[in-house]
């Protein structure tokens, strides 16, 4: 059988295509030279070699480049919650270094135990138990490892397309065929993965409405197959699934209570990955509240190092601690006092300066633009999101929605040009994700460069 040459798209825009080509011919001389030298250095991948442009600085909700110029970041790998280089965050983590700049792993420090207790009372459905890892693929598999410990299996369910890291755990669970597939080798086993809720574009083939799901045709199918699949497989130990996908990509009503009534049916347990949607983006501190569902593990990271150090957490039911003789964790830096206090003092500068309610209410206006310039341009098939976190599918034509991949790429640099960044993810959704601390000036702003490249290519 001939493999596929290369991947499809993913939650990642392409970097070797003539226009990332023609937009590396354009960067200034100083620019260049630091994506040059990155190039002659890293080993190459994809979607990050090459690189964009180089950056010198961040803050705020602003990058800039070696050349000057300056961006609004609508991307930011959604670590900027609370901004780039926020003033508290810089002087608590100097004064944890002053204080205690490392402990031991063998070692309690205060600054772990603060963070744990304020995730925990934060948390919902009454997470009390935390581990922290240095990256949210870790934490995904610590959450995994949970998992099989306390139901004693090893199979999961996950979604096609999802992401939820690059470890080989990760990965596995993963549905993006650019962490999965390819020359590394055979994954884990009984990782079973089932079509993505995705109303737009219904794998199973339903209709929607405007991009709304049509409940009395379709029957929540996606989610009922998440029990189909338990049923038949019948030593589940955990659904692993992001409560809205980052694509975006928003649940259809009732799709979790649907699910959830699966699991505890079934004796398996649900995993939440808020690594880019917890701590605010949606509009709620947690994505999954929305729904109204709570899983039985969270796993947090990106944005819970306030976009300066890494730091990630799976947050368990106490019940589930079940593991005492074992490891599963227990990271060099799982505890590190400076990242903690990083972590602690985000969650704190989010409540005091009610960032969560300024990207429902920013996010609100937002979608209201998005939808005003869909009626304006049959380029936009789709506007959907919660919060700051906003997706705009192109189309070529809104009947057929074939995906319009070239005039989303050509509308991305054009606002890059601009002073907008934002990435494209499966070819052809404008995914816009700001940090918390956006004003409205600001959205519309970023709005009005984004309507003026519609105007100028769609």
């Amino acid at each position: 059988m001939k493999r596929r040459a290369t991947p499809p798209e993913s939650e990642s825009d392409t970097n070797r295509s003539p226009r990332r080509a023609a937009w590396h011919e354009n960067l200034d001389a100083a620019t260049r030279a630091i994506v040059d030298e990155d190039a002659r250095w890293f080993l190459r991948q994809s979607v990050s070699t090459p690189c964009l442009s180089a950056i010198v600085k961040a803050e705020g909700i602003w990058i800039e480049d070696a050349g000057g110029r300056r961006y609004m970041d609508f991307h930011g790998n959604n670590v900027h919650h609370v901004g780039y280089g926020h003033p508290r965050l810089k002087d608590a983590i100097r004064r944890q270094m002053d204080e205690l700049p490392f402990a031991p792993r063998r070692f309690a420090n205060e600054p772990a135990n603060l963070l744990a207790k304020k995730l925990a009372a934060i948390a919902p459905g009454g997470l009390s138990k935390v581990l922290f890892t240095t990256g949210g693929s870790d934490a995904n598999e610590v959450a995994i490892k949970i998992a099989r410990a306390a139901t004693g299996r090893f199979k999961t369910i996950s979604f096609w397309d999802s992401f939820h890291g690059a470890g080989f755990g990760a990965a596995s669970v993963g549905g993006e065929a650019l962490f999965r597939s390819g020359p590394i080798g055979p994954l884990l086993a009984g990782t079973e993965h089932v079509a993505p809720f995705a109303c737009y574009r219904c794998p199973y083939g339903y209709p929607d409405r405007d991009g709304q799901p049509q409940l009395e045709l379709c029957k929540l199918v996606c989610a009922n197959m998440v029990r189909y699949v338990l049923e038949r497989e019948g030593d589940v130990a955990a659904v692993i699934a992001e409560p809205a996908r980052a694509v975006p990509y928003l649940p259809p009503p009732g799709f979790w209570q649907t699910v959830r009534e699966a699991c505890n049916d079934h004796g398996a347990l649900l995993i939440f990955d808020e690594i880019p949607t917890g701590l605010g983006k949606t509009g709620k501190m947690f994505a999954c509240e929305h729904d109204g569902v709570a899983p039985d593990i969270l796993v947090l990271g990106k944005a819970l190092g306030g976009g300066i150090l890494p730091i990630a957490a799976a947050l368990a039911r106490p019940e589930l601690d079940v593991a005492e003789d074992w490891a599963f964790g227990h990271y060099t830096h799982e505890k590190n006092p400076v990242t903690c206090r990083a972590a602690l003092t985000t969650i704190e500068i989010i409540e005091d300066e009610k960032l969560v309610e300024n990207a429902e209410r920013v996010g609100a206006l937002a979608l209201a633009r998005l939808r005003e310039m869909q009626r304006r341009y049959p380029l936009i098939g789709d506007v959907r999101g919660r919060g700051l976190l906003l997706g705009v599918e192109l189309v070529a034509d809104r009947a057929t929605k074939t995906p319009a991949k070239d005039s989303a790429e050509a509308i991305m640099y054009r606002a890059l040009e601009k002073g907008l960044s934002f990435k494209t993810t499966m070819g052809n959704v404008l995914t816009l994700t700001p940090p918390l601390i956006i004003t409205e000036a600001e959205m519309t702003a970023a709005l009005d460069i984004l309507d003026e490249c519609f105007a100028e290519i769609g």
